[in-house]
């Protein structure tokens, strides 16, 4: 294939940063619905409760944690969407008012990353011409579509994950009331988490599924000790 030919090609790389914005959300949700619920689980166990009082915490926590996941993440995005809107308002005055000493700032930024002032001066009359608050947002405050706050989309994301992280071993319970089996699950799907998150971030596999592991278990841990200390006392 000439050298033509190749430039004619359209290209079209898949970034994943494209992704960060729900992923964080998704992954934090799912391995939150998994080592709370699977903790709680294993803590309630080790206090030497029966396997119907180890299932009803978990589908307690199943509940009361998919609902705190979304108004936590709700009310923290929507702060962080506050705040992006207060200063796109600061700047659409400054520009309506100090067009020139906006353009001077934009300019500066250009000349900081690399341009000569005059292309960099330019490029600012050019940009604000054609949106000129969607260039300072983008290169001077650093909102862009990419990581602008979505309150909703992020509740959502993190209810829904930490329902669907936390189901596997309020199943186990159900299907096979042990706690060795809530953990064996809780950890398998740990690992899988960790492999389809870096998978889907493009980072390795190996690092994120030891790192969900870890934590995982350490928690579970935990938490049975505390369950077998208190219940052992009561």
């Amino acid at each position: 294939m000439d050298t033509q030919t190749t430039a004619t090609i359209p290209h079209h790389a898949i970034h994943y940063v494209n992704r960060v914005g729900w992923l964080r959300a998704a992954v934090l949700g799912a391995n939150d619905g998994i080592v709370s619920t699977a903790s709680l689980m294993t803590g309630i166990a080790a206090s030497g409760a029966g396997g119907e009082s180890v299932l009803l915490s978990g589908i307690a926590a199943l509940v009361a944690g998919a609902m705190s996941m979304a108004a936590g993440e709700y009310v923290s995005v929507s702060a962080q969407s506050d705040t992006e809107r207060a200063d796109l308002a600061k700047e659409e005055k400054a520009i309506r008012h100090q067009p020139h000493a906006e353009w001077l700032e934009l300019r500066d930024i250009y000349v900081e990353r690399g341009l000569t002032q005059e292309l960099a001066g330019q490029v600012a009359e050019q940009l604000m011409a054609a949106d000129a608050l969607g260039a300072h947002a983008r290169d001077e405050l650093g909102i862009s579509d990419l990581a602008t706050a979505r309150p909703v989309q992020a509740a959502m994301a993190s209810a829904a994950s930490f329902a669907v992280g936390a189901a596997p071993p309020v199943i186990a319970a159900a299907v096979i009331p042990s706690v060795q089996v809530i953990v064996i699950v809780s950890l398998a799907c740990l690992a899988l988490l960790g492999h389809v998150g870096a998978k889907l971030g493009g980072a390795r596999p190996l690092r994120s599924i030891l790192r969900t592991l870890i934590w995982g278990a350490l928690a579970m841990a935990a938490t049975a000790g505390a369950g077998h200390l208190f219940g052992a006392a009561i």
